[in-house]
């Protein structure tokens, strides 16, 4: 049963299937556009971004030699990335700047993957993303929700119809593509926020100012511009 299993998922990772119509397109674009536009749906979807976001930083970390200690998802769609090694240097500023990119980046990975017909690949390999993160989640109410997240992809994966796995592949590439700009306009909100309120921040890009020259106003901008620029890129590649 494995082998046939494993010789399925590979046939699924090769193979290619027919893209959706303009029209479908469209429509996934629009669908993701809800998810991130409507604040109710967007409040519990966001969990998606940031399972890839602190996967970012996990895989990041441990590409420079770092030493992953876990990940922890929260119930108000936060996360934390613990790694252990040198407090300062290329490394640590290498694996505190992945977070906000990573969702944009695998967007536009899967978006070269749909514009050559696989959308089951971008199931696929998001299932093994999953699969990681389960591994290393450090908290219950984490891994619950990328049990969930998993489980949700699998049953696509497999018995879904053919439709029902396209339109699910392009609507979630959609997603982390329009939705990766909105998380770091959200992170500088909450920076304002926090400084009103006169407390240190603990953003992503007050980390970074803290570890380089550059002010954490300015790595807002180029978080922004990045996951903007992989949204351009991305769309181009799935617009009809």
């Amino acid at each position: 049963m494995l082998r046939d299993v494993l010789s399925r998922v590979a046939g699924d990772l090769v193979g290619t299937q027919p893209a959706p119509g303009p029209r479908a397109v469209l429509a996934t674009a629009l669908l993701a556009a809800v998810l991130v536009a409507w604040p109710p749906v967007w409040r519990r979807c966001r969990h998606a971004l940031t399972i890839v976001h602190e996967a970012g930083h996990a895989a990041v970390a441990v590409l420079v030699g770092r030493r992953l200690a876990g990940i922890r998802l929260h119930a108000d769609t936060s996360g934390l990335t613990v790694t252990r090694g040198r407090p300062r240097g290329a490394g640590m500023v290498a694996t505190a700047a992945a977070g906000y990119p990573a969702p944009a980046l695998v967007g536009l990975g899967a978006a070269h993957l749909l514009a050559a017909g696989r959308a089951l690949a971008v199931l696929w390999l998001m299932v093994g993303l999953l699969a990681v993160v389960a591994v290393v989640v450090r908290n219950l109410y984490g891994l619950l929700v990328v049990v969930l997240a998993a489980a949700a992809v699998v049953g696509v994966t497999w018995w879904g119809r053919e439709v029902v796995q396209s339109w699910s592949a392009w609507a979630l590439t959609w997603f982390l593509l329009l939705g990766s700009p909105v998380a770091v306009l959200e992170m500088q909100r909450g920076r304002r926020r926090r400084a009103r309120g006169r407390r240190g921040g603990t953003s992503d890009a007050d980390v970074l100012a803290r570890l380089t020259p550059l002010p954490a106003l300015a790595w807002v901008g180029l978080l922004l511009l990045v996951t903007l620029v992989c949204l351009v890129w991305g769309a181009r590649l799935l617009l009809p």
